[in-house]
């Protein structure tokens, strides 16, 4: 059960964006697990990619593919990730790019193949193949709630984040999709993004604007600590709604837009840890008082990756030590333990690197009970701060993962 709401939005069309889907029984029959999604020509697209050396043969070819052109087409399977497979994995992710451009009628190039499942089994690329015909039949622009059910794997919901707004007199729409749910660690998850906007934007920029809200969106999250061979986030931007192109950061709508993508990511990103597997709280980490973001990070990150301090925050046992011992080995040099101060919530349970005076178990336990909570440290010793997103460590997360290819 995910954790707070994760209802889907209205989900806004974007002008220049068709989306497609159909059972293909990439790995379980009578579910859609094949998805199509159609760009207009002269739609600008950036992505950003797993940073795990394992990565698989569809980030191989996308990343390949994207160097070359923008893309017309991606194909997402469910169901196998096509990760580990080798030679073969690699012809057939090169296979499913042909055969959708000979039937779209672009290049191979052109298309960006995109897998999520399994890890260590061949793609079924015969039904995988079978099934692009009447996943193209069915192209919509109010397709984007099909496609978010149509790329879950683990997921126990549809993912989605939508905005409208407004630019110089003209309405733009802001949409995106994520899957994922286990697996998840920043550089990035074991998860897949798609986000489409009909600004008119530089494709420089939509690279820029892109890794921008990725930092802060799907490289701030964490369920496992596991970075997975799949990972990819997509941004597409049409222009077909009208308007003059945003081509240098000093046009003022660069920031304008770029803030309305990064809530969405930051939204699609947040779904993501609510609903990750057997979650039953959503935890954000803050720390603040750094020298730089790094350590920051370094330092919630050791907090959120804690089997210990996710075990403790599932059973609402505030054992506030486990946070201290993750704050002190997670590498930061020099760090005065005597200025470090941390608060659950509004309750401060550690002053000066002790207990605080004020602070009771039963304030403790009030606050960890909670489904949603914030772990807020302060290092006393500079100005930098960030913020990572995680939940709890439940029993559900062992069977699910015991159970995941049965």
């Amino acid at each position: 059960m995910a954790v707070g709401d994760v209802s889907m939005p209205h989900m806004h069309v974007v002008q220049g964006v068709k989306i497609g889907s159909a059972e293909a029984y990439v790995r379980y029959p009578n579910r859609r697990d094949l998805v199509i999604f159609e760009f207009a020509q002269g739609t600008n697209v950036a992505g950003v990619f797993t940073q795990n050396a394992f990565c698989a043969a569809p980030v191989h070819v996308s990343k390949l593919h994207l160097e070359q052109a923008n893309p017309r087409y991606l194909v997402i399977n469910t169901g196998n990730a096509n990760a580990g497979t080798g030679k073969l994995g690699m012809e057939n992710a090169q296979l499913t790019c042909l055969k959708l451009a000979e039937l779209a009628e672009v290049e191979q190039y052109e298309v960006l193949p995109f897998s999520t499942g399994v890890i260590g089994e061949q793609l079924p690329i015969d039904r995988l193949v079978q099934g692009l015909p009447p996943a193209l039949d069915t192209l919509d622009e109010n397709s984007w709630v099909d496609a978010a059910t149509g790329i879950m794997t683990t997921d126990t919901t549809p993912k989605g984040a939508s905005e409208q707004f407004e630019l110089d007199g003209v309405t733009y729409s802001m949409t995106g999709i994520s899957k994922g749910a286990g697996m998840i660690r920043p550089n990035m998850a074991t998860m897949l993004s798609f986000v489409a906007t009909d600004v008119p934007i530089a494709r420089n920029l939509v690279q820029q604007m892109l890794k921008i809200s990725a930092d802060q969106s799907f490289n701030r999250i964490t369920v496992d600590g596991d970075t997975s061979t799949n990972d990819s986030c997509i941004f597409a931007a049409t222009g077909l709604a009208g308007g003059i192109e945003i081509s240098s950061v000093e046009d003022p709508r660069y920031a304008m837009v770029l803030d309305v993508l990064s809530r969405v990511m930051k939204r699609l990103a947040q779904l993501i840890i609510r609903d990750g597997e057997g979650a039953t709280k959503f935890i954000t980490v803050t720390v603040e008082g750094g020298n730089d973001t790094q350590e920051c990070c370094d330092i919630a990150y050791s907090i959120a990756h804690s089997p210990l301090v996710k075990t403790a925050i599932f059973a609402s046992d505030p054992n506030w030590g486990r946070i201290l011992a993750a704050i002190g080995y997670a590498g930061v040099k020099d760090l005065d333990v005597e200025k470090i101060q941390v608060w659950l919530d509004d309750v401060q349970i550690c002053k000066d690197g002790g207990a605080a005076a004020d602070y009771t178990e039963e304030a403790g336990a009030r606050v960890m009970s909670q489904t949603e909570m914030m772990i807020r440290v302060d290092l006393g010793r500079g100005q930098a701060k960030d913020t990572v997103y995680t939940c709890d460590l439940s029993y559900d997360y062992v069977k699910i993962n015991a159970d995941y290819r049965s």
